[in-house]
């Protein structure tokens, strides 16, 4: 009988050469972290320099957003077509143009639209670097290597915020951009040399070099080759993108889309407005990062805390309690803390919670779908959800430039993570396809 490469990770312990495979999608989400928030870490100064207000800033910080959408809607399916390193670089192109891009704008209209190529670029990566851990990782440590994969997003934004902190001491805010253009540019050769092609794509596609591929990246797993590859799935049992909403798969697909467009609303309220409210209440640009980099430090601890918990409790409810315990928080934020001491610990317990939830989610998508459909089902997902929750700034802009407090503001977009716990327990009772048909 043909050994399935496929049934040989899933049993087989986690070698080094993995979970460095790992550590590289760690890396890529830290830099999508960086990026996304570039825009925050340099709002003040832009701010300041074009004198635009809060309505006009919060359609800024929502440009890339709706990049973001595009890319995972569009470079997700991609990602099931070409592969998922193929699409990761091409994501990397994408956003080392963009973010060289927008430090040479010097209007809004052009800022944004650098931030939207920006945005398609983070959209596509992850898409593609949620599907390539699920498929490196071994059945018993997938959990956790999504949630660490999803955890290198905080780490991004701490790592990004201090460096934005020294930069924007001593420069404007266009060096945070540079800054961002050359790590992403940085990446392209580490993904080359150390994230090949996940077997189980290549089973799924079958190129024609497939067998030498597949046994290639084995022996970088310590595992031995094999002479033959089991015989292709039949296009009766190949899952296509169109099965997302097909009577097996549609209930996770809708209620993962209206569980992550809801709580990533709260989410990026958070993450997006902290360095103007900040600054607003008299403190330096460079601290008002700093109060970001605590919100981050907050979220790096929620994603390894969660990850932890994965293997003692279940997914499913440790993501639902994050939710709600998100939405009390972001209200306590709200309520108008007046020292730097006060705001930096609110907005790090803000971010435990509300990070917790969203690395939840990553991996409630990554054991829900098949390999077929996985890095398509993380795109309409993160899609859907992210082009929704580009009007998370925005809105929360017009709110505050029609004269509301920042509690009534904060207390309205708490609401998203109440309604994304809601949405989540219809996933009670969901068992996830069987992954060896995939």
């Amino acid at each position: 009988m043909t050994t399935d490469p496929r049934a040989v990770i899933q049993d087989a312990p986690m070698s080094r050469f993995q979970w460095g495979v790992v550590a590289t999608m760690i890396g890529l989400n830290a830099l999508d972290g960086f990026d996304v928030l570039s825009i925050s870490f340099a709002s003040p100064g832009i701010a300041q320099e074009w004198g635009i207000d809060r309505a006009a800033l919060g359609f800024v910080l929502s440009m890339e957003l709706i990049g973001m959408s595009l890319g995972s809607l569009f470079l997700g399916g991609l990602a099931d077509r070409i592969g998922r390193r193929g699409t990761i670089l091409v994501c990397l192109g994408l956003m080392s143009v963009g973010m060289l891009g927008a430090a040479t704008a010097n209007s809004i209209p052009v800022l944004s639209a650098w931030r939207v190529l920006t945005g398609l670029g983070i959209g596509g990566m992850l898409a593609s670097t949620n599907a390539a851990v699920a498929e490196a990782a071994n059945g018993r440590r997938r959990s956790l290597a999504v949630v660490l994969m999803a955890a290198g997003y905080p780490v991004g934004t701490i790592i990004g915020g201090l460096i934005s902190a020294v930069l924007l001491s001593h420069f404007d805010w266009r060096a945070v951009f540079v800054f961002g253009a050359l790590a992403s540019a940085a990446f392209i050769p580490i993904v080359l040399l150390f994230a090949p092609e996940s077997i189980a794509f290549l089973m799924h596609r079958r190129p024609a070099d497939a067998l030498e591929r597949v046994n290639r990246v084995l022996g970088r797993m310590r595992q031995a080759p094999v002479d033959a590859l089991p015989e292709p799935e039949s296009e009766k049992e190949r899952v296509r993108t169109s099965a997302l909403f097909s009577s097996k798969l549609a209930r996770p697909t809708v209620l993962l889309t209206i569980a992550y467009l809801a709580h990533i609303m709260t989410f990026y309220f958070i993450l997006k407005w902290i360095p103007k409210i900040v600054t607003d209440m008299g403190f330096h640009p460079s601290e008002a990062a700093g109060v970001l980099v605590w919100a981050s430090i907050g979220g790096a601890a929620g994603s390894l805390l969660l990850g932890l918990l994965t293997s003692r409790l279940p997914l499913l409810w440790l993501t639902i309690v994050a939710m709600a315990v998100s939405a009390a928080l972001v209200i306590l934020f709200g309520n108008e803390q007046t020292t730097l001491g006060q705001l930096s610990t609110v907005a790090a317990l803000a971010g435990f919670a509300t990070n917790a939830g969203v690395v939840g989610l990553y991996a409630l998508m990554a054991q829900s779908f098949p390999t077929g459909v996985r890095a398509s089902a993380t795109g309409v997902v993160i899609g859907v959800g992210r082009g929704g929750s580009a009007l998370a700034p925005a809105v929360a802009g017009l709110l505050f430039a029609a004269g509301h407090s920042l509690q009534t503001v904060a207390i309205l977009m708490a609401l998203g993570s109440v309604v994304g716990g809601i949405t989540l327990l219809g996933m009670r009772g969901w068992r996830q396809p069987d992954e060896a048909s995939a």
